[in-house]
């Protein structure tokens, strides 16, 4: 969401105030910073960025600094209060004002502050992208109602909005037109999508259908889902769609059902494991990966084994996996926490190990394979080489002289890599 809405900033501040990006921070008028507060480690990065800004500033009076994301929705007024070198202060729901608020900060040389949630407003001034990529972010709802005990979003992105389903796909045609080929649906709980068309609530099953018919579309990606809210129609739709992928971010976050409950997730571990059997059932062989919180409060030995459990049970492929981090205005902020910080990090060592051997040995299994890839462009790692991408969201490394940057090819998986695969151009 937050890379979507960084390109967004930059397209509307090359349209409104005609900024071109720098990647050199003592050639800029404006610095952005947008932010994340999902975690502690992720908020206190922020300010020990804004330090580092500030001794530009002092060389440069005029220099702007403006902070947006969830930080900056959180911290609000009291952000710059503390961090007096920033100018900006903006919410998720107000980057479409980002050039107002810079030209009434440069004019009035007044500190600017706005953090209100106008709900969906902002997708209404956001310009066409001017991405030249493959592969594109589309977000589609924004906010989350479901108030999970260790979650801020609610507070920082708002209730639930969805988009229009008719805007959505105007944004994803125009993309395809411009060469994309896969998009990612966006939304902090996006499978609780329920925008209209035809002035009917939509479910986000219906979405995909209608996204599959675009012409140029063919790979749906779509994230982050909550199982609560995975639909029987979601399920169905693996049946039959083979625009979307054979792969499923599904967090969990614990596989302990009294942890569930204290996290307010609204599932067991057993229903989880039922859903995934479900999709199974319809699509063989699917990809799934998750998220997990190690060390919750009150987390026990025999909680963290049942998280190992699923794990196993599951075979999940390419998790994220974090310790406890305690977020303002959250319940579990207030629940005691009787987890030793050792303890906490020899959990997330132990899970991140058992994690990491289940995607090394979905990966082996990948090698004599033959993958339908897309490629993305150039590789990051050898310039000489071309990068592709798995329905599964492997990386692919592998040499040609072919022009099939855009193009679906095959690729017979030579070798497994720590974190990427080698593969073969076979046929394109």
């Amino acid at each position: 969401m937050n890379e979507y809405d960084s390109a967004k900033m930059l397209d509307l501040l090359s349209e409104k105030e005609e900024f071109t990006a720098t990647d050199t921070p003592e050639d800029a008028d404006l610095l952005v910073l947008n932010t994340c507060s999902i975690r502690e480690k992720a908020q206190e990065r922020v300010f020990h960025q804004i330090g580092r800004w500030k001794k530009l500033k002092d060389k440069n009076p005029n220099l702007k600094i403006a902070i947006g994301g969830c930080v900056a929705s959180q911290e609000g007024k009291k952000l710059s209060q503390r961090a007096p070198a920033v100018d900006i202060v903006f919410g998720p729901q107000t980057l479409h004002r980002l050039p107002n608020l810079y030209k009434e900060a440069s004019n009035t040389e007044k500190k600017q502050l706005d953090i209100s949630f106008p709900k969906i407003e902002k997708f209404d001034y956001l310009p066409q992208s001017s991405s030249d990529t493959v592969t594109a972010f589309v977000s589609v709802a924004e906010g989350c109602n479901k108030y999970c005990s260790f979650c801020v979003v609610p507070h920082t992105r708002g209730h639930e909005v969805s988009r229009p389903v008719e805007d959505i796909l105007v944004e994803i045609e125009a993309l395809a037109s411009r060469g994309v080929r896969e998009v990612n649906l966006l939304g902090q709980n996006v499978n609780n999508f329920k925008g209209t068309f035809e002035n009917e609530k939509k479910s986000l099953a219906f979405l995909i259908e209608k996204v599959s018919k675009v012409n140029g579309i063919d790979r749906i990606r779509y994230t982050t889902s909550h199982p609560f809210e995975f639909k029987d129609d979601l399920v169905d739709l693996y049946k039959d769609t083979p625009e979307l992928v054979s792969h499923v971010h599904l967090p969990v976050q614990s596989g302990s059902d009294r942890i569930l409950k204290l996290m307010r997730r609204r599932y067991s571990a057993a229903s989880y494991l039922d859903l995934i059997s479900r999709i199974r059932e319809n699509r063989p062989g699917i990809s799934f990966s998750s998220d997990f919180i190690v060390g919750f409060p009150g987390e026990t030995d025999k909680d963290f084994q049942d998280t190992l459990d699923i794990v196993e049970k599951v075979g999940f492929d390419e998790s994220f996996s974090f310790i406890y981090s305690p977020r303002p205005n959250t319940p579990a902020a207030e629940m005691e926490d009787n987890v030793s910080k050792d303890t906490k990090k020899e959990r997330l060592t132990i899970l991140q190990h058992k994690l990491n051997e289940l995607s090394s040995k979905i990966s082996r299994k990948m090698v004599g394979s033959l993958e339908r890839c897309l490629v993305l462009g150039v590789s990051k790692k050898n310039p000489g080489e071309l990068q592709a991408r798995t329905e599964n969201n492997r990386v692919v490394n592998f040499a040609t002289d072919a022009n099939v940057v855009g193009k679906f090819v095959n690729l017979k998986i030579v070798d497994q890599l720590t974190n990427s695969l080698r593969g073969k151009l076979e046929r394109f």
